[in-house]
């Protein structure tokens, strides 16, 4: 179909329909965030702001006990997600995954009503807009709502995960290193036990994004694990740990 791509994942083991041009084309920061989730993992699991759901479909491609909710408030970009799912290359994951249309952002029994039910899930995973204005001026209204940050976003997300995760579930988080100091003041109260792979283009360059994982209910101390290189070499290939990342083979926390 004219103005949208259909493009392969974890080395073809899912597919993902985007939009051309406009709005967000996922990349690696999806299959980051989604690696997050053990592997092992059995359950409900929501991907809040999915977009066309990339980061979902692949849990739901490396986990198959895992059912998988896509959260997106966008008309446009839940349309794109359920075309992935009608894919006849997605049929052994589309039982197992659905889209939910709502506004992560809604509170108390609004966001019930939406369909975002109290202690309904076992894990929640986001990749939210997380630019400032400046970083992202762009005409494109639909881009603009995929990556510029509204205020109060970090508490707002983390305030809805903390009501729809049961006790002792999990969330995980990608964002820029410069915006964990937010995160952490929303994760307090709620999620605990914190860790935090930074993701670095090279391993001689600045983290360019950082991966937060927390249980809800928990308490511990944070942890900073080993970073996640991208690229090694004078090349631009993917670091061994990257690959298998891209590849649906691997957790990022190495469970």
């Amino acid at each position: 179909m004219p103005g949208q791509t259909i493009d392969a994942f974890h080395r073809g083991s899912f597919f993902l329909v985007q939009p051309a041009r406009g709005g967000h084309r996922a990349g690696m920061d999806a299959l980051a965030l989604a690696a997050a989730v053990p592997s092992g993992f059995a359950g409900r699991l929501a991907d809040l702001g999915a977009g066309a759901g990339a980061a979902g479909l692949a849990v739901a491609s490396r986990c198959p006990e895992a059912d998988i909710v896509l959260v997106e408030n966008s008309p446009i970009m839940a349309g794109h997600a359920r075309r992935s799912l009608d894919l006849p290359e997605n049929t052994r994951l589309g039982g197992r995954v659905m889209v939910l249309e709502a506004d992560v952002a809604l509170t108390g029994k609004a966001r019930t009503a939406a369909g975002l039910a109290d202690n309904s899930f076992d894990f929640a995973i986001m990749n939210p807009p997380f630019n400032a204005e400046i970083d992202r001026a762009t005409p494109d209204d639909l881009k603009r709502q995929a990556h510029v940050m509204a205020d109060g976003l970090f508490e707002a997300w983390l305030r809805t995960a903390a009501a729809i995760v049961r006790p002792r579930g999990g969330v995980a988080i990608i964002a820029r290193p410069v915006s964990l100091g937010p995160i952490l003041a929303a994760l307090a109260g709620r999620f605990g036990k914190a860790q935090i792979v930074p993701v670095h283009a090279r391993s001689d360059a600045p983290a360019i994004r950082a991966v937060l994982r927390a249980t809800r209910g928990a308490r511990g101390e944070l942890s900073l694990m080993p970073p996640l290189i991208l690229h090694e070499g004078s090349g631009g290939g993917f670091s061994e740990r990257a690959e298998a990342i891209n590849a649906g083979q691997a957790s990022l926390f190495g469970d």
